[in-house]
């Protein structure tokens, strides 16, 4: 607990602040054509998502007015330019599991592996808990080894793999689900 309690204080410090040169803030919708851009490489490299239709930026503009003030979202910048985003969406539509947030994070090709996305998830995690989520969670292919050691060293844990979950490119895909209790919003959830 001790140890969940100092993670928390961290994430909450990287709000607003530059960490090794890289600024994490919440994302607006100006930010879009920069979020459209990154989602479609990952699209494109097809290591992180069943997605194959790539996106424009009305669509990223309708998905950051959807989720604004419910789900986090947040942009990794480098000297003003976007180089990563994270954000989380409705679970299911059940009131139920409205505190519950599902997250996805994509980080530029040429910034990949240079700790951006450690600040990507520690910055959603904050807005996260700032929002009133009681949990996080995600599905991650079993290969993306990157994706897996991120979320570990965050706090995720893994629960459990759905197989043949989708088809990419005519091959059909495990995926391993993650989660992460936010456990400060456990007892003062509202929803």
């Amino acid at each position: 607990m001790k140890r969940q309690c100092q993670r928390n204080r961290r994430n909450r410090a990287l709000e607003g602040q530059k960490a090794r040169g890289v600024h994490i803030r919440t994302a607006t919708l100006e930010d879009a054509a920069a979020i459209t851009e990154i989602y479609n490489q990952g699209i494109d490299d097809r290591v992180a998502t069943y997605e194959t239709r790539r996106r424009s930026a009305e669509d990223q503009q309708a998905w950051l007015q959807a989720i604004a003030g419910r789900y986090p979202a947040v942009v990794a910048q480098i000297d003003g330019e976007i180089v990563g985003w994270a954000g989380a969406g409705p679970y299911r539509d059940r009131e139920c599991y409205r505190g519950i947030g599902e997250f996805s994070m994509y980080v530029h090709r040429q910034w990949r592996h240079r700790g951006v996305g450690d600040l990507l998830l520690a910055g959603l995690i904050s807005e996260a808990e700032r929002l009133g989520l009681w949990k996080l969670l995600s599905r991650i292919f079993p290969f993306n080894e990157a994706s897996r050691a991120l979320c570990r060293k965050h706090g995720f844990r893994e629960v459990g793999v759905y197989e043949k979950h989708a088809r990419l490119d005519g091959r059909w895909l495990d995926v391993v689900i993650v989660e992460r209790l936010i456990s400060a919003n456990l007892k003062t959830a509202t929803f």
